[in-house]
């Protein structure tokens, strides 16, 4: 990235949203196509807001690994979930990027000329970022991955959550980290705790629910997490930070209504694009991806950008059916305090399956073991909304 022409205000490329993917997207750049002036444009003042994002080994292609790695905080080998009927131990390594690293990373990685924080944008026209004050930034191209978007012709539930990472007196005692504990009371939906083991004494904890509504009591939040800690003997001495989130759990909806009531480009990334995995709402691995399509363009116009992103998230829509039907399973079919039994029962599934599961890529022959067994919900359910969302 020259940023010969960054003095004045206009680009190659704007990317509007700091988050991840438009981070990786304007990383992916920097490495592979160095000669573009390139525009970060982010509303708040750093990079990444504040998130612990995490992702399998499995998730993202060995070829790909450059463009993670050095953003890793943190890798375990393999992964512990719990539920009623059993524990298991996964050998599928896990990995979390702090968005304090990511933040600090690109101020490394990128010139300065590229790094725009603090500017909210008012909207995205023909070559023009328009702010809501300052000065435009105009560019030969415009990726949006501003997030969020109108979600009103989809259908789905909510996974919301809030962390904390904890500094404790003693040990906590763990290995890996725990990615479901579902043994934890069953309220507001789906419900499970999850937990990092950043230190020795050093240990991100979520209570996190698959809710029919968004809404969040941080203070009852707390004093939820506080109570998990107590029941595993761990004593607190200082809450580090916090998170918390709303995401939506799409099960079904109409998809070209959804592209044509956001207004701006075609080109899209992130979840401004539905670029996510449907059940977990992880997005890393898709906007991984999406940086490197973009990265090995051999020619990034608006026009090429405007087709090749719309395809590849068309695609990604089309390619998660399957997932979306099982996300129906869980806010359509099950009572609300019954839904973890859709995931026990794809946990009590083979290692190799899980990957894939996760990275999207599940077979035909994986859908049908995952749909093989006792059933998680009344076979009287399950069937209208096979014959719907599948």
């Amino acid at each position: 990235m020259s940023g010969s022409s960054a003095s004045q205000n206009s680009y190659d490329l704007a990317i509007a949203g700091g988050g991840l993917a438009g981070g990786l997207i304007a990383v992916a750049l920097q490495e592979l196509r160095p000669e573009l002036d390139v525009a970060l444009i982010e509303a708040e003042d750093r990079f990444g807001g504040s998130h612990i994002w995490s992702f399998f080994d499995s998730d993202v292609d060995p070829e790909n690994k450059w463009l993670v790695e050095p953003l890793i905080s943190r890798h375990w080998d393999s992964y512990d979930v719990h539920f009623p009927e059993f524990s298991r131990s996964i050998a599928n390594g896990y990995n979390s990027i702090e968005s304090a690293n990511f933040d600090s990373f690109l101020r490394e990685k990128l010139p300065k000329s590229s790094l725009i924080t603090g500017k909210r944008i008012s909207c995205i026209g023909d070559g023009l970022v328009k702010l809501e004050k300052g000065e435009d930034i105009a560019a030969k191209a415009v990726i949006d991955v501003r997030g969020g978007g109108n979600i009103d012709a989809l259908e789905f539930g909510w996974q919301k959550f809030f962390g904390q990472m904890l500094k404790l007196h003693e040990p906590h005692g763990l290995e890996r980290p725990v990615i479901m504990d579902a043994t934890v009371d069953q309220s507001d939906g789906y419900r499970f705790v999850y937990c990092l083991p950043f230190g020795e004494k050093q240990i991100f904890v979520e209570d996190t629910y698959y809710s029919d509504t968004r809404d969040l009591d941080p203070d009852a939040l707390r004093a939820s997490i506080a109570g998990y800690a107590a029941d595993q003997e761990w004593h607190i001495d200082a809450i580090v930070s916090e998170e918390h989130g709303q995401l939506p759990v799409i099960y079904g909806g109409d998809f070209r209504s959804f592209w044509k009531e956001n207004d701006g480009p075609d080109a899209r990334a992130g979840t401004r694009a539905a670029l996510i995995q449907p059940i977990t709402s992880y997005s890393l691995p898709m906007a991984v991806q999406s940086a490197v399509l973009i990265a090995k363009m051999p020619d990034i116009t608006q026009s090429n950008l405007d087709e090749a992103l719309k395809d590849m998230a068309t695609k990604h829509w089309k390619s998660g059916k399957f997932y979306r039907m099982l996300c129906a399973f869980l806010f359509k079919g099950a009572d609300p305090d019954k839904r973890y039994l859709t995931l026990q029962h794809t946990y009590s599934k083979d290692e190799d399956l899980l990957a894939r599961f996760y990275a999207g890529k599940t077979t035909r022959r994986d859908q049908a073991a995952l749909l093989s067994g006792k059933p998680p919900i009344p076979i009287r359910r399950a069937l209208p909304l096979m014959m719907k969302y599948r």
